[in-house]
């Protein structure tokens, strides 16, 4: 049976859970560049880095270091916005997650589920044995 971990004032999604764990892994779902006030915020390196914020906020509700993830997937609605961005989306990485970089895969979709959202970010890490869930 799997629990959910959902980061201290937050809203509770409706339908699904920010982060799952089953067994030793934790699945944390697509994440986006809005705050507890579920408002997106402009611009796509700001989204980036809030998303990515978002993705620790589970991380470390669950008690599981950022060395732990093992696979990243970023959703973007415009790959050539992501690729003129890159020095900023990189130091946003390393800011949010510093320098651990685990297998990630990058997709360009039509559309993502909340207005004026470019990225959405999901990962999957291993929960270290001894860790608060």
């Amino acid at each position: 049976m799997g629990q959910a971990v959902q980061p201290d004032g937050w809203p509770r999604p409706r339908g699904y859970s920010n982060g799952y764990v089953v067994g030793d892994v934790l699945f944390i779902a697509g994440q986006i560049g809005w705050g507890p006030d579920e408002r997106v915020v402009d611009g796509f390196v700001a989204q980036f880095t809030l998303a990515l914020q978002n993705v620790r906020a589970v991380l470390d509700a669950a008690g599981v270091p950022v060395e732990n993830v093992g696979r990243v997937t970023v959703y973007v609605t415009d790959k050539r916005v992501y690729l003129a961005n890159g020095a900023a989306v990189g130091a946003a990485w390393r800011q949010v997650l510093g320098k651990h970089f685990p297998a990630m895969s990058l997709v360009q979709v039509a559309d993502l589920l909340e207005e004026g959202a470019m990225v959405e970010i999901e990962a999957t890490a291993v929960i270290p044995s001894g860790a608060a869930r």
